[in-house]
């Protein structure tokens, strides 16, 4: 998403402070899967939802933060226990950041959610959906629309991280990137597992 415009000016606002300190984060990514016996189901495999989509999640309140979280205090729910016995089918997470900036994070394999909403100093802004194959959108407390659009987003990722090999220059989202979703992932699962806050390595 880091390639995609409108995020990019979520990712600006919160490094040039266009609407003060950050403050409060809500943040969603989910989607209903009506499967019952499939990978996604099974931690081993991958599955889960904080796997799956949570790092979407997760990884917008980095980015509108533009911080690494410190903390994290989550929990697991299902509304399916008998399908998900192995993984999780909504994880709710709260992130602690080192400017004081909260985020309540949420994701779902259990039903739709796809909204970021940033609470700043000196007003609002927000992507709804946030992520989303046909496009991102947005507004600001200021009347400002975020509606730019392009034709694929994949493809925009592919073509900026090939033009980075073949110029030798920074990839735009580096490998550690993912990494570091991650290492929080892993906390968001401790603090699941053991009810209670984590504080993240």
């Amino acid at each position: 998403m880091q390639h995609e415009p409108n995020t990019q000016e979520i990712i600006a606002f919160a490094r040039n402070k266009t609407y003060g300190k950050v403050k409060l984060i809500s943040v969603a990514a989910g989607y209903f899967d009506g499967r019952t016996d499939h990978w996604k189901q099974k931690r081993s495999m991958g599955g889960g939802a904080m796997f799956d989509m949570g790092v979407y999640s997760l990884n917008g309140a980095r980015y509108a933060t533009g911080e690494e979280p410190l903390a994290v205090l989550a929990q697991e729910l299902t509304t399916r226990p008998e399908i998900y016995t192995q993984a999780d089918e909504t994880t709710l997470f709260q992130l602690e950041f080192p400017s004081g900036a909260l985020a309540n994070c949420a994701t779902s394999l259990g039903m739709n959610m796809n909204y970021l909403h940033v609470t700043a100093e000196q007003g609002w802004y927000k992507l709804e959906p946030f992520q989303s194959y046909s496009g991102v959108r947005g507004a600001t407390s200021r009347g400002a629309l975020l509606d730019k659009q392009i034709a694929n987003e994949q493809a925009t990722q592919m073509d900026d991280d090939a033009l980075s090999v073949l110029n030798d220059k920074p990839m735009l989202v580096p490998g550690e990137e993912g990494l570091r979703d991650i290492r929080v992932v892993e906390a968001i699962h401790q603090s699941a597992a053991e009810g209670r806050r984590v504080v993240i390595g």
